[in-house]
């Protein structure tokens, strides 16, 4: 008899493992793509995954939560034209209240203290939709660092701006990295901010 409730036991305890397992590497209605919970959550816009590669390296590096900016009409490879003056992403960028739409549930930042947030550098400014998503969730009490791809741009006014419109948070100081960069590397500069896993 014994032996048959300790059967039973671990029967049970394997499928509420194998029901945790399932549910921490799902996604969320937000589009949140949850790991082991934690207290970083990683944001990012990504046109041409770049940036996308930089912001998977943090969340592992950091056990980190990631939420990924989609945009409501995704970008084109004539969108992104930078010659052309009349690309979309040039009409939006010469546009300082522009705000694209963003695809999918805004993630609630409740359970986060810490929110990382990249984007690659458009005409020497974050993109109008990372603008969108800053104004529209709730940065009060977050300590919020910026990472960000490009050419050879620099930070630029990028982070002030985001930091202006987001009205709320502690901001730290954002680096450039590129997708050579390893998960150490990324990690050691969220940990020298003193962003711990």
């Amino acid at each position: 008899m014994l032996k048959k409730f300790a059967a039973v036991l671990f029967a049970l305890m394997l499928t509420l493992s194998s029901l945790t397992i399932a549910a921490a590497e799902g996604t969320d209605a937000s589009g949140l793509s949850a790991g082991i919970p934690g207290h970083i959550l990683v944001v990012y816009f990504s046109a041409t995954g770049t940036t996308k590669g930089v912001a998977e390296k943090l969340a592992e590096g950091l056990n980190a939560d990631l939420y990924e900016i989609h945009p409501a009409e995704p970008y084109t490879d004539a969108d992104l034209n930078y010659n052309d003056s009349r690309s979309r992403t040039s009409i939006e960028m010469d546009d300082p209240a522009c705000r694209p739409a963003i695809a999918g549930e805004l993630p609630d930042l409740t359970g986060y203290d810490t929110i990382l947030i990249g984007y690659p550098i458009w005409w020497g400014d974050a993109p109008r939709i990372v603008s969108n998503f800053v104004e529209n969730v709730d940065l009060n009490g977050k300590t919020i660092a910026v990472f960000f791809t490009s050419g050879s741009s620099g930070l630029g006014g990028s982070m002030r701006h985001l930091e202006e419109q987001a009205g709320a948070g502690t901001w730290l100081e954002g680096k450039r990295f590129t997708l050579r960069n390893t998960v150490e590397e990324v990690t050691e500069w969220a940990v020298s901010l003193g962003i711990e896993p």
